[in-house]
């Protein structure tokens, strides 16, 4: 078991502890909740907020790359929306699935650009965007007092995520279409429903660095790259 997750593990407990003695000294007769939060500063429930919303915005961006891309769920016989829903917010934060060789992060987002690649696209893309973006806040769905969160990984995935913006648009197949379908194509009516959804995640994590980095007085080194030429920036995994 790695030494992280014990360290986590004690101080957790001990917070628990603490806390139950806190209570039973001061007759608390608070709920559950209400002590959880004992436990949290004002940036660990901002953190929180920001994983919430980051969920939210991937969930409608898996629905939303399914529906614009069909052919590519068709490839799992059997398998269904909500069934790559479930694989990717069932609660195990890991995302490690052998179709994908337990690939994941930008690892798992190459290869949905992969022209040899015969899987299902679209889950590659999302195992490799999902994990990227909860690597980024420690692959915690909770943050509490003891926890704290790298400023540079949450710049980072933000500047990965236009990248992979610009990749959906300029990576095509051998017949010259996009690998994979987002904004409208130029016969089609207008949609930029996509870029906005990449929009908002991508303010999410820039918003939390700035204020990761001020809060625990980290200095983030900055990166400008030519989008043709960009590279994906390293987070961790």
């Amino acid at each position: 078991m790695p030494a992280s997750y014990l360290q986590r593990s004690i101080i957790k407990g001990t917070v628990g502890v603490w806390l139950l003695l806190l209570c039973t000294l001061s007759a608390c007769s608070s709920s559950q909740n209400h002590l959880a939060k004992l436990a949290k500063t004002d940036i660990d429930m901002v953190a929180d907020i920001h994983i919430h919303q980051s969920d939210e915005l991937l969930r409608r961006l898996a629905g939303k790359l399914y529906r614009r891309n069909p052919r590519e769920l068709h490839k799992i016989p059997g398998m269904t929306v909500e069934g790559r829903l479930a694989q990717l917010f069932g609660g195990d934060r890991s995302l490690l699935f052998s179709e994908l060789d337990n690939q994941r992060g930008v690892e798992a987002m190459l290869l949905a650009f992969d022209q040899d690649y015969a899987g299902d696209r679209v889950f590659a893309l999302l195992v490799g965007l999902v994990s990227m973006v909860h690597n980024a806040y420690g692959d915690n769905a909770e943050f509490f007092m003891f926890d704290s969160l790298d400023p540079q990984i949450l710049y980072n995935s933000a500047r990965n995520i236009e990248i992979l913006v610009w990749r959906l648009k300029a990576r095509t197949g051998a017949d010259g279409k996009p690998l994979l379908l987002t904004n409208s194509l130029p016969d089609e009516a207008e949609n930029l429903s996509f870029e906005r959804l990449f929009g908002k995640l991508i303010s999410l994590q820039d918003m939390m660095s700035a204020v990761a980095a001020q809060k625990w007085d980290r200095t983030v080194n900055f990166v400008v790259q030519r989008a043709a030429t960009a590279t994906f920036l390293p987070i961790g995994l």
